[in-house]
């Protein structure tokens, strides 16, 4: 599936190559052109930008089910039904912007040390068999596995639906 998202790599600081600027300028022209949306990964990391935000969502998701705070169904509405329906038109950063008055100094002012609280203690260990087994269970009585590949293609839709509405409402907005 393509997605709407396309990762630039400015280049590795020791490849003269990789680190030429029109490279990296003709890479998200490219990626433009075929209806993406470029973001630059400015220096080497581990994995890509968009799966390292996952990878934190998704640790704090699998502690709060195995500390039996939430089920996995009610887990998933907090992001499909919550955080899914802001961030499918802004960032984490804009929605905090949005969320004070006077914008990220004032949210880091009224929410920061609260945020910091609730998370100090969060430590994210490896996920055990017995919790992997854990939310396996809980999904497959969702969804049995037989329909994994239906649910893949209404995803799909979903998400193309999606991009297509926001390039509609992008448009309206300007």
């Amino acid at each position: 599936m393509r997605q709407g998202l396309a990762e630039a790599e400015a280049g590795i600081d020791d490849d003269p190559v990789a680190c030429d600027p029109g490279r990296l300028a003709g890479q998200r022209a490219l990626q433009e052109k075929v209806g993406q949306v470029p973001i630059t990964v400015k220096r080497e990391v581990e994995g890509f930008i968009l799966n390292r935000l996952q990878a934190a969502l998704l640790h704090e998701a699998w502690r709060l089910v195995k500390e039996d705070y939430v089920g996995v169904e009610d887990l998933d509405k907090c992001i499909k039904d919550g955080l899914g329906l802001r961030w499918a038109f802004m960032g984490p950063f804009e929605t905090i912007d949005l969320n004070a008055p006077g914008g990220i100094p004032d949210y880091a002012e009224r929410y920061g040390p609260k945020l910091h609280g609730m998370m100090k203690d969060a430590e994210y260990a490896p996920w055990d068999p017995a919790l992997i087994s854990k939310i396996e269970t809980e999904r497959r009585k969702i969804m049995p596995q037989s329909q994994h590949g239906t649910r893949e293609a209404w995803r799909d839709r979903r998400l193309m639906a999606l991009i297509a509405h926001k390039r509609t409402m992008a448009t309206e907005d300007k």
